[in-house]
Parts: structure tokens; C-alpha cells; sequence
């Protein structure tokens, strides 16, 4: 139930939120469905379109930023006690650092392997590690690793979500969900 305490996001804000939702849904189900990556595998089907995929959960995480620090987001719930609010902020900042630092890393990885990285084919981007960089293969490793802690990450997101929908009842997740509107 949404209160005039909890007020809702805005419109662009919210699909913002849910268009990334469902790229990296897209992008942990290519994950999971592309074969292991080893020395002679090449960045083709679905290693390749995982490549585009994160590169565009950079774009998409970097304009979502963008919005955010050019729009006030609404106020949070005042039921909740701050220390709650203060976990809600340090997740929602390791999300962001994660959302963009993990399609960096495989990126950085691709570039130490010699692939090409682009935007499905169209537009080309620049290598971020030399060819067989230590360090891009080493960041390859990293990579998978914190795949696994930004997919426990957002599952504490969506419990918190889920806490505030079901126990304390403060309209929080109504905040964010489509077809809610912003209130004054």
C-alpha cells in the first residue's frame, strides 16, 4: 500500500530500473548458457553476444546514473529507522559499483584475450587491456566470482523489497513498481 509518506519514482526512473532488471536477467541467462571460456575460445554466439550484453549494462547503469544525480529521487519512508535506510543506501551503491565494475572486468578479460569488444557489431570499443595482459586474464577470474556476489546482492535487494512489501508495510516496493504514480 503506497502512503503519501512513501511517495513513488518517476516514470523514467522506473524503467530505468526495471530495463536493467531484465538485461541482466538476459545477460546471467546467456552467462549460464554460453560455454566455459578457455584459451581457444573464440567471442562467438552466445560468448559474443555476452560481450555486447555487458557493454550495455554499462550504458545503461551510466545514463541511469545520470538521471539519478539530475533528478531528486522522492523522500524515503520515516518508519523505517535510519540504520535500515543506511543499509538501503550501501546496497543500492555496491549494486551500482558492481553493476558496472563486473561488465568492466569481462571486458577488460576479452581485451587480454585479443577479442574485439562492440556493441552487437555496430559500434566498436576500446580494447581496456593489452593483449595477454596478467591482469585482464586475472580480472577474467574476478569476474566470475563477482558475478556470484552481485547475484546475492540483488537477492538482498529483492528480500528487503519483499521485508518492506509483507512486514513493515511502508509502500516502499509500491515505490518502484510500474503503474504507480509519483505523488506530490
Amino acid at each position: 500500500m503506497q502512503t503519501s509518506e512513501t511517495p513513488a519514482f518517476s516514470a523514467p526512473a522506473k524503467f530505468f530500473h526495471w530495463l536493467t532488471v531484465l538485461v541482466l536477467a538476459v545477460q546471467y541467462a546467456i552467462g549460464w548458457l554460453m560455454p566455459d571460456v578457455h584459451r581457444d575460445t573464440k567471442p562467438v554466439g552466445l560468448v559474443g553476444l555476452h560481450l555486447s550484453v555487458g557493454a550495455t549494462i554499462v550504458l545503461l547503469v551510466l545514463i541511469r546514473l545520470a538521471w539519478r544525480f539530475s533528478h531528486k529521487p522522492p523522500a524515503e519512508s520515516q518508519i523505517v529507522p535510519p540504520v535500515m535506510r543506511l543499509a538501503a543506501r550501501v546496497t543500492h551503491g555496491l549494486l551500482y559499483v558492481l553493476l558496472i565494475a563486473l561488465p568492466l572486468m569481462g571486458w577488460a578479460n576479452a581485451s587480454a584475450r585479443g577479442w574485439d569488444v562492440s556493441l552487437f557489431h555496430v559500434v566498436p570499443l576500446p580494447a581496456l587491456a593489452t593483449t595477454g595482459s596478467a591482469l585482464g586474464h586475472t580480472l577474467g577470474d574476478v569476474h566470475k566470482l563477482t558475478a556470484w556476489v552481485l547475484l546475492v546482492l540483488i537477492g538482498v535487494h529483492v528480500a528487503a523489497a519483499l521485508f518492506h512489501q509483507f512486514v513493515i508495510r511502508d509502500g516502499t516496493l509500491g515505490r518502484m513498481l510500474p503503474g504507480t504514480r509519483k505523488m506530490r
